[in-house]
């Protein structure tokens, strides 16, 4: 399906689209799945994986990067990505393994900031530094928990000084991705006005506060923890975020291409993915910059499903 478009009735995309050149969007439709599997690019070592199997996916690789940097004595530099009750899993697997934690360091990618810039304090129940504590950090055995200072969340004291402080850790040595359905990274919106155009400004973006896309409001208003209702007044409307720069930096990047509506075959991201992993590296698809540097990139089986119409579902 490379438009939906016909003779009889032919349109440009709406002026909220940040990408919107038609050409390429429709060469991006045309993806399938065999694509993913023969990518093109040499720093992107895609893979296909069932949908259930994606949580695993991730929670053994970010329980099996801290064992062996914990086990070889090395310091581990982790960029993590919204805190899902899946890290209290990994708490647990690190308990049961008496794993010493004392040089791990954490930096959460991202925390929502109100109109003024504020971000949201550790105390605010539905932020990403509160959820880092709750599901991770107190979980572990204080035997075990590296100094809480090492455990980072984006707060108005930090912030300046954020980046700084994963750089002169040597940068991150992990860093995990996923695009929105704008293709922003982190929380880097194609479309704030705090967010540079010029593609080589961009890559040396630290970390910000940025005004969050309609398209993310939306977004993030069906996670559980906003209610999963659509409620778009309940999602801040600022963030504060890292840049593509502390992307850029890390040794080593994993992109997740995963996410569907409550376990159907409908999904927001089938298409950013395709922007992200296939089309030009530009800041109007943020995340499209992981074609730039070594990174795994985990690709579930209903974003890799040919785009097409399905009736059945309706108008």
């Amino acid at each position: 399906m490379a438009t939906f478009e016909t003779n009889d009735f032919r349109y440009e995309p709406s002026l909220h689209v940040p990408f919107r050149d038609k050409a390429v969007i429709e060469k991006m439709r045309d993806i399938m799945r065999e694509d993913f599997l023969n990518h093109p690019n040499p720093n992107l070592n895609v893979r296909i994986i069932q949908d259930a199997e994606v949580g695993m996916m991730y929670f053994f690789d970010i329980f099996g990067r801290i064992r062996d940097a914990m086990v070889a004595g090395r310091k581990l530099v982790m960029i993590l990505p919204q805190p899902w009750p899946f890290y209290k899993r990994v708490a647990q697997l690190i308990n049961a393994c008496r794993i010493d934690c004392r040089n791990l360091y954490t930096f959460n990618m991202d925390e929502y900031a109100n109109e003024k810039g504020e971000i949201a304090p550790e105390s605010w129940p539905y932020g990403f530094t509160h959820a880092l504590k709750k599901y991770f950090y107190n979980e572990l055995d204080p035997a075990l928990r590296p100094p809480e200072s090492q455990m980072v969340g984006l707060t108005n004291e930090n912030f300046k000084d954020y980046g700084k402080r994963i750089t002169d850790l040597g940068g991150a040595d992990i860093c995990y991705s996923g695009p929105g359905w704008t293709g922003h990274l982190a929380f880097v919106e194609p479309d704030a006005p705090e967010v540079p155009k010029d593609l080589e400004e961009f890559k040396r973006m630290g970390p910000s506060l940025v005004t969050l896309s309609p398209f993310t409001l939306a977004q993030n208003s069906l996670h559980g923890s906003l209610g999963a209702s659509g409620d778009i007044a309940a999602v801040p409307p600022r963030a504060a975020t890292i840049g593509p720069a502390q992307f850029l930096e890390a040794k080593h990047r994993v992109g997740g291409y995963a996410i569907g509506v409550h376990g159907t075959a409908t999904s927001w991201q089938r298409l950013i993915a395709r922007h992200a992993l296939f089309g030009p590296v530009t800041p109007l698809v943020p995340d499209s910059i992981i074609q730039l540097a070594p990174s795994d990139v985990w690709v579930s089986e209903t974003i890799a499903r040919k785009i097409e119409v399905d009736w059945d579902k309706g108008y």
